[in-house]
């Protein structure tokens, strides 16, 4: 844990949030800022900066958070009108945090990308 990352105090429960998935490895809240109706930050407990400081040890926690996106997609009936997951790495992406998260947005048509 970083003791100076927000995303570390939420995950550790020394900041409150709106929890909506917990377990040993990751926990997901809602955006206390939302950019959709849906809009849900799934974390990892373990500080992880950014997704250039992925490494071969995380790609079963890679796939976990993908996995928990789509299981929560359903939870909040958003996987049949359509959803997106953003990850952003670093400030020109639009990175705020420096810890690894998945967005998880929908529940109002988003829009094309690019």
């Amino acid at each position: 844990m970083s003791n100076e990352c927000l995303f570390c105090k939420i995950a550790h429960k020394e900041i409150p949030s709106e929890r909506v998935f917990e377990d040993d490895e990751i926990v997901a809240f809602k955006d206390i800022n939302p950019a959709a109706p849906i809009h849900i930050l799934i974390v990892p407990k373990t500080h992880i900066a950014t997704l250039n400081d992925l490494d071969k040890n995380h790609i079963e926690l890679m796939g976990h958070m993908i996995h928990t996106a789509k299981k929560l997609a359903e939870e909040f009936k958003i996987h049949e009108s359509g959803y997106r997951t953003v990850i952003n790495c670093n400030s020109d992406a639009g990175q705020e945090v420096f810890h690894l998260h998945i967005h998880l947005l929908g529940g109002k048509p988003l829009g094309k990308m690019g």
